[in-house]
């Protein structure tokens, strides 16, 4: 697609002044304000879905949302003469969350917190058929990461030389294994457990809420990039903007609890939650990123950063089991 002005001018009625490139997508400059243009490869019934809880939450007015804009024929979705088909919608020229500044991250966790109060209050309707829509239970992904552990260990056991890397994983190897074994384990109890009551958890739920989702403006907080909605536990939008926070400082735990206690000021959360909340923090993921990375990439070179990144996480254990004891 070459020319993005030509065609959203001719599909929208919109006058766009200037654009530029964004995260995957363009942003326009335009004579309704800011937007954003990206390509889209979901279905229609999605986008609806979207438009409609987006919606929902706006019309609160209590926290700002991205919006979809509909074309000249009233569509959310729009194809290109290449055949790209791609979306529009509302945006805000204000920068992503900074994850070192403490004020703005108890700010961000509140936002959070607002999202989730919000979200629970969508009535939801017959056409969104959310079933399909219901994430599977949380130790299911934890199931299939050890099993990637394990075959990552299989591998560098095998080699006869093992270069920097490779010793710094197999050297606090058992201990990680243990960690997500246990974390794993206890995931499942507790859906097993609980049943029926951990399905009344189950709310609308943002899917990918990290700093880059979360942008901070002069007098507000916006939250965008909806298009991984889902239905499950809340906690899990909690637990992966706190566990870059969390790794960003070192686990440090006045922060940690200052960001569960700013959480639960808005939205306090039942034991089943904050139990949930425990096993995810337990799980260590940051660990199985390294080695998923390194097991499914060219490893005739690995960068010093990756050794680095495996000694900061033996490093922080302490400071991170602190924290994660105080959860529950």
């Amino acid at each position: 697609m070459n020319d993005w002005n030509t065609e959203v001018t001719g599909r929208y009625e919109l006058e766009v002044e200037n654009l530029r490139k964004g995260r995957g997508a363009w942003i326009l400059e335009t004579d309704q304000g800011l937007k954003l243009l990206k390509e889209y490869k979901g279905s229609v019934k999605r986008l609806e879905f979207e438009e409609m809880v987006l919606a929902a939450v706006k019309d609160a007015g209590t926290l700002k949302v991205d919006q979809y804009m509909r074309n000249r024929e009233g569509e959310l979705l729009s194809t290109a003469g290449d055949g790209t088909r791609f979306i529009v919608k509302s945006w805000f020229s204000d920068r992503e969350c900074d994850l070192k500044d403490t004020r703005e991250i108890l700010s961000a966790v509140r936002q959070i917190a607002v999202l989730h109060k919000l979200l629970r209050n969508v009535e939801a309707r017959e056409e969104w058929n959310l079933k399909s829509m219901i994430s599977p239970p949380l130790y299911e992904a934890m199931d299939k990461h050890n099993r990637e552990l394990k075959k990552a260990r299989a591998f560098i056991r095998g080699k006869r030389r093992k270069n920097e890397f490779e010793l710094s994983v197999i050297a606090c190897f058992d201990q990680f294994l243990d960690q997500a074994k246990y974390a794993r384990d206890g995931m499942e109890q507790v859906f097993l457990r609980e049943g029926d009551a951990l399905k009344e958890s189950y709310f609308i739920c943002h899917g990918e809420l990290n700093q880059h989702h979360i942008l901070v403006g002069k007098t507000y907080v916006a939250v965008t990039e909806f298009n991984k909605m889902h239905l499950g536990l809340q906690v899990e939008d909690l637990y992966h903007f706190m566990r870059k926070v969390m790794e960003k400082h070192d686990w440090n735990l006045t922060l940690g609890n200052a960001m569960l206690d700013s959480y639960e000021r808005v939205l306090p959360m039942s034991g089943i939650e904050r139990e949930c909340l425990y096993y995810l923090f337990l799980y260590p993921e940051k660990y199985w990123k390294q080695i998923n990375f390194y097991y499914n990439t060219n490893k005739a070179w690995i960068p010093a950063r990756n050794t680095e990144k495996i000694e900061g996480l033996k490093a922080q254990q302490e400071n991170r089991e602190r924290f994660i004891r105080g959860i529950i």
